[in-house]
């Protein structure tokens, strides 16, 4: 396991959530590329949950929001301030992958916000290296996964959450492939998403739909009952195979906001990595 440089952490008082938004949101308008417009349109636009969702599901909960990055400059400023101003009881957990761009001083500039953890690798070593930092470190009821390159919008977080505060799910999927809109509009992309995905239901008798998506919400239950291996992208079918043989509750529920880009935009999944997704759901389809 990879040891991280620093740990720059806070108290774990939490503070009003405006409150916290707006000190967030000071420093980090201290960062080139961050729009101010933009976030307060954004601070502005109601998530998708109901009043009854919110009424019917627990309150007393903390949930950790476990950020991976690698070079995202362009972005994690924005993807922080995205995730301050959801209306939830939550803590940041971000676990920087030893980038080698600008994006450590930006994350510098909210280190020592309470409920916030940066964490700074020493050696990259992938996603799923990455992941396991951040769940090792989360102190949450709950936990969800949220990328840091803004392929999918933390707007999404409240209502895939949602079921894991009604009790209805140990594991909640946000998928891209149901609902009223297909988000990912290449061929490519879904073809390999939807080969992905059915190998990897064959092996764990679910029936999902989306098993590559980035928004992954556990219990901490189901979380500390596997431990991850893989150091890169294998991560998905390995916790998707290993929780499946366990038998925890899934579910998928549709996302909403969704933007792909392209390898020219910095993503970093390859060939080498597909290759590597159907040895995990063979591998970790039938044992540890």
């Amino acid at each position: 396991m990879s040891n991280p440089v620093a740990k720059l952490s806070n108290s774990t008082t939490q503070p009003d959530t405006d409150a916290r938004f707006e000190e967030m949101l000071t420093r980090l308008r201290k960062c080139e590329g961050l729009v101010e417009q933009e976030l307060d349109e954004y601070r502005s636009t109601e998530t998708p949950v109901s009043e009854q969702d919110a009424n019917e599901t627990q309150r007393d909960y903390l949930l950790s929001i476990v950020i991976p990055v690698y070079n995202e400059e362009a972005t994690v400023a924005r993807v922080v301030s995205r995730v301050a101003a959801l209306p939830l009881n939550s803590e940041l957990v971000i676990v920087d992958d030893c980038s080698t761009d600008g994006t450590r001083a930006i994350l510098g500039l909210v280190a020592d916000l309470p409920q916030v953890q940066v964490i700074l690798k020493d050696k990259n070593a992938g996603k799923g290296a990455a992941l396991r930092t951040g769940f090792e470190n989360a102190t949450g009821d709950f936990i969800i996964v949220q990328d840091a390159d803004l392929e999918y919008d933390p707007r999404d977080i409240p209502p895939i959450i949602q079921p894991l505060l009604r009790g209805e799910a140990d594991i909640v999927y946000g998928s891209r492939f149901i609902g009223d809109v297909v988000h990912d509009e290449s061929f490519i992309h879904r073809l390999g998403n939807a080969v992905l995905t059915q190998a990897s239901n064959l092996f764990s008798g679910l029936n999902l739909t989306d098993m590559e998506t980035c928004y992954k919400a556990f219990t901490r239950e189901a979380m500390e009952a596997v431990d991850i291996e893989q150091e890169r992208f294998g991560i998905e079918p390995e916790i998707t195979a290993k929780l499946a043989r366990r038998g925890f509750r899934f579910k998928e529920v549709p996302i909403s906001f969704y933007e792909s880009r392209g390898y020219d935009e910095g993503k970093k999944i390859g060939i080498k990595d597909l290759f590597n997704a159907f040895w995990c759901i063979g591998r970790y389809g039938i044992s540890d």
